[in-house]
């Protein structure tokens, strides 16, 4: 059973740092790089660069929450979400309307953009 797990490559967990700006700071974030890879499928999919969605979820979790605690930490966990709830529904059409796959897959200003371009 292991070995699925044992047998990756070891590119797939090697931290990789990368610098972003955020709140007009630029900072460093250390994930591994399998981190990264779903990181940018989930910034594609929410129609951003990578830089502009760290920004962004960072801004709203900022904005619920009153601080960040632990950023690299929500981001992997955002990965895990992404992964196991946002990437199989665009995989399995179901039908719902656009209104309720907006409030359920994309971050509030892409949210608000979208309505406002309706």
């Amino acid at each position: 059973m292991c070995h699925i797990f044992a047998g990756q490559a070891p590119e797939t967990y090697e931290s990789q740092t990368r610098s972003v700006r955020i709140g007009g700071h630029s900072t460093s974030i250390r994930l591994e790089a399998a981190f990264w890879t779903v990181l940018e499928e989930v910034a594609a999919h929410q129609g951003m660069s990578l830089g502009k969605f760290v920004t962004r979820l960072h801004d709203e979790v900022l904005d619920l929450h009153g601080e960040v605690r632990n950023f690299a930490s929500l981001l992997r966990c955002s990965c895990l979400i992404f992964l196991a709830e946002v990437r199989p529904a665009a995989a399995t059409p179901i039908p719902v309307s656009p209104a309720a796959a907006r409030e359920r897959y994309l971050c509030e200003s892409a949210r608000v953009h979208l309505a406002a371009a309706e």
